[in-house]
């Protein structure tokens, strides 16, 4: 008989550096800023949710079974190619989805679609300081440019940017900012191709360099970064200012209990693995709809993941 799950692994903590926390297993922070957009739930499809502007000129998906989890785009027209392209892989915590964006849905605000002026279409900055800035005031240290390529490390180095300043083409990756150890479950990275406003990266940066913690579960934290992390268990007099994204702890305890329940009767042939995988898939789609601003089902690894495209 299986033994029940440890109840500690799901008290609450604040997680410090932020940047290796990892995410929660929902977008909820990195789509509150456009809570009030049109959704547009999937079916069909890697992408489960596409979050756009009313205008239909920026857009945001969530790829809940990719290695790239977030794929956000902006154009200068609703049906025109994509001007740039920023994407977020699986590991990255949803508060710094976040920062971009709020950057985002601001510049979206103050935009007008019949003049085509929108912050968040612009040419970068001619100069790469620009898009990091925040990492270089918080002393993140500028290593030696080679092959046109500028790399600048956190104090701890366990955190960096990568900045191409030779820019092949207006769709190449420029810029990537990555954090944790090279491997599936402990790198997050954020690439941005070529033409993405450097004010749209300065605000992703300036929430990699900020001290704040935010609040994971225990389990949550993947088993090779508990050595690089601090976890403080969070207490009645937690700091109001802690960046925390919504944790239903009560409701997750009943999914726990539901889970062992059927771990006791799991399938044992792989047409019933099949049955199983693709019932999740339905009740995974059936709970996002019932969400009124972002996906709240789990980003879930595939059994036999590929090798991560990017992942250093």
């Amino acid at each position: 008989m299986s033994a029940l799950p440890d109840p500690s692994l799901h008290e609450e903590v604040l997680v410090s550096p932020m940047y290796l926390a990892g995410s929660n297993g929902t977008g909820d922070a990195g789509f509150a800023p456009v809570a009030h957009w049109p959704h547009h739930y999937l079916d069909d499809g890697p992408c489960q949710l596409l979050v756009t502007s009313p205008d239909q000129r920026i857009r945001i998906g969530w790829f809940g079974d990719d290695f790239e989890l977030w794929r956000i785009t902006a154009a200068e027209e609703a049906v025109a190619a994509p001007r740039w392209t920023a994407t977020f892989n699986h590991v990255t915590p949803a508060e710094i989805v976040a920062g971009f964006t709020t950057a985002l849905a601001r510049d979206y605000t103050e935009s007008d679609p019949y003049e085509n002026n929108g912050r968040f279409l612009p040419d970068p900055s001619l100069y790469w300081a620009d898009a990091v800035r925040p990492l270089l005031d918080a002393g993140w240290r500028r290593g030696a440019a080679t092959n046109g390529t500028v790399e600048i490390t956190a104090p701890d180095g366990l955190a960096g940017v990568e900045i191409d300043t030779l820019r092949g083409g207006r769709g190449a990756e420029a810029v990537m900012l990555w954090a944790g150890p090279r491997g599936w479950g402990t790198r997050a990275e954020a690439v941005f191709t070529a033409r993405t406003p450097s004010h749209l990266i300065a605000a992703t940066a300036a929430v990699m360099a900020s001290s704040a913690p935010v609040v994971r579960e225990r389990h949550m934290i993947h088993v090779e970064m508990e050595p690089l992390v601090t976890l403080t268990p969070v207490g009645p007099a937690a700091d109001p200012r802690v960046s925390r994204s919504p944790t239903p702890l009560d409701v997750r305890r009943t999914a726990v209990t539901e889970a062992v329940r059927r771990a006791a009767r799991a399938p044992r042939t792989a047409a019933d693995l099949r049955m199983m995988a693709a019932q999740s898939r339905t009740m995974a789609s059936t709970q996002m709809r019932s969400s009124t601003l972002a996906p709240v089902a789990a980003a879930r690894r595939p059994a036999a993941p590929s090798a991560p495209r990017r992942s250093r």
